[in-house]
């Protein structure tokens, strides 16, 4: 058995069977291991960005590691940007990336960079092995470092790939996260019982499962508020569910939401923080005054933690939910307000939304808070170009679940190769474009920094002349499109998008 396949056999035995590839010349051999492993999934994407997004997307609806294949430095490089939003969001993802025969590598070919030095500041875990007999227990080992919610990264030289003595490896036995000191635990309990304005503020993913309850009858008990950062990971929300608010983007309307908060408890998250450094505004978002406590810390158990301070606070069953209720469908005009409320109107049970929208969709949240039980993911490190990937992602992960893609028009031009990726693997994503064609949000910090901006600087950022034609652009990916310019089209194409389990694009001129 060759290094590659002894690698291959090794993942898919320690229960990581789905890889996200665009690979080289230098990963052909592990290319040719899936034809004798066929437990793993290998999904082609056109850009490694794609991959990585995808592998993120993955990751949090399944809470498994998927692997990304990519080529070389280069290949990395092309796929950094959602590893860096990976990271943020404290995913596992495991990447492979092939180098140069160790023999070669001294001849300095036009591919030959320093992959490692590439690979560092986003993996927490971070090897290159040395021969085809070592890469099964260097699997086992990446896989570990994933579980533990981080970023692993494999180098594999193409002569450790091809050689023969490759040996599957054994999965170790994991130890279960631990749970805070129960010092932690107490210290929370007073904290919520003193009455004081008190925000407990759910990262990582705490905002799901039996946490998220548990969470719910904590705020309950106690008058404390549930919340989640802006940029959340993943939380399961709509009618039945508790009722969590989500921090704002804009600084002022964020100082305004956490004003008068004198105690912040957070699990897995950071002390919230404004996006961007302003010389007239704060940087941290609660008050100065406000006392703060971690919960649990990276690596720490959240759920289990939530779980121990319920019971401290002796939390009953039962939280505040909304009941299910829809907006009605919105008719005439297009409006962000009607697209909204056709969001919320349609959007089936158990549907997948990920949400890169930035300016456009900031009312889809309120207007869904009621309908149906679903999950929101968004853009957990601010770089832009993870929608489209994200929901290719989720979708395999989550196979009979509809996924809708709430995208910018500026956003969608990153990844729009993840369109493709849909269509090959027949995913049932509706991908809802809104062409406002120019970096909207960017138009309002200018505005923001200087009273009259001149328009040179609005040129740069304008995405017209020529205008974007996202419905020919799908349909060249091989994805079903159309243009809707009135409020009651938009809703019967999303309806359409999610009856069809296809995939689908809804482009919509703002």
């Amino acid at each position: 058995m060759n290094g590659a396949e002894s690698l291959v056999r090794t993942l898919v035995n320690a229960g990581v069977n789905t890889c996200f590839a665009n690979p080289g010349t230098t990963e052909i051999h592990l290319v040719d291991a899936l034809d004798r492993v066929r437990e793993m999934r290998c999904v082609p994407c056109l850009f490694e960005g794609v991959c990585t997004g995808a592998a993120d997307g993955y990751a949090r609806m399944s809470g498994n590691p998927a692997v990304t294949l990519l080529h070389l430095g280069p290949g990395l490089s092309n796929g950094l940007a959602n590893l860096h939003n990976a990271k943020r969001a404290g995913m596992p993802v495991l990447n492979i990336i092939g180098d140069h025969a160790s023999f070669h590598r001294p001849y300095d070919a036009p591919l030959t960079s320093d992959i490692e030095a590439i690979a560092q500041p986003f993996s927490a875990w971070l090897r290159t092995s040395k021969s085809a007999a070592q890469l099964g227990r260097d699997g086992v080992q990446a896989v570990a470092a994933a579980r533990a919610g981080n970023i692993a990264t494999l180098i594999v030289p193409a002569d450790a790939a091809w050689c023969d003595g490759g040996q599957p490896a054994e999965m170790p036995h994991l130890s279960p996260a631990a749970c805070p000191d129960g010092n932690v635990i107490d210290r929370a309990a007073d904290l919520l019982r003193n009455g004081k304005p008190t925000v407990i503020l759910l990262g990582g993913r705490s905002a799901q499962g039996d946490g998220l309850l548990r969470a719910g009858e904590i705020a309950a008990t106690s008058g404390a508020k549930l919340m989640v950062p802006f940029a959340f990971p993943r939380i399961e929300r709509g009618a039945g569910r508790p009722m969590v608010e989500r921090i704002a983007y804009l600084t002022e309307q964020a100082l305004g939401q956490l004003r008068g908060i004198r105690q912040l408890i957070l699990v897995d998250a950071a002390p919230p923080v404004a996006f961007f450094g302003h010389p007239d505004r704060p940087s941290m978002l609660v008050p100065e005054d406000c006392t703060t406590l971690s919960l649990t810390r990276a690596g720490e158990n959240a759920q289990a933690a939530l779980a121990a301070l319920a019971d401290a606070v002796s939390a009953g069953v039962g939280f505040k939910t909304e009941p299910l209720m829809r907006p009605d469908r919105p008719r005439g005009e297009i409006t962000l307000t009607g697209l909204a409320q056709a969001v919320g109107a349609t959007l089936p049970q158990d549907a997948i939304v990920v949400d890169e929208s930035i300016t456009s969709g900031r009312g889809m949240m309120a207007a869904t808070r009621a309908a149906p039980p679903h999950d929101w993911l968004v853009n957990t490190g601010g770089s832009i170009g993870i929608g489209i990937p994200l929901a290719v992602g989720a979708a395999i992960a989550s196979p009979g679940r509809a996924v809708l893609c709430l995208e910018g028009d500026g956003c969608a031009l990153y990844t729009l190769q993840g369109l493709w990726t849909a269509a090959r693997e027949a995913l049932p994503v509706t991908t809802v474009i809104f062409a406002n064609r120019s970096y909207n949000i960017l138009k309002g910090e200018l505005a923001a920094a200087t009273p009259n901006p001149g328009p040179r600087a609005l040129e740069v950022l304008d995405l017209g002349r020529p205008d974007l034609d996202f419905v020919s652009l799908a349909k060249g990916l091989g994805i079903p499109a159309l243009r809707t310019t009135t409020l009651e089209d938009f809703a019967s194409a999303l309806r359409s998008g999610f009856e069809s389990r296809a995939p689908s694009l809804i482009e919509v001129p703002l």
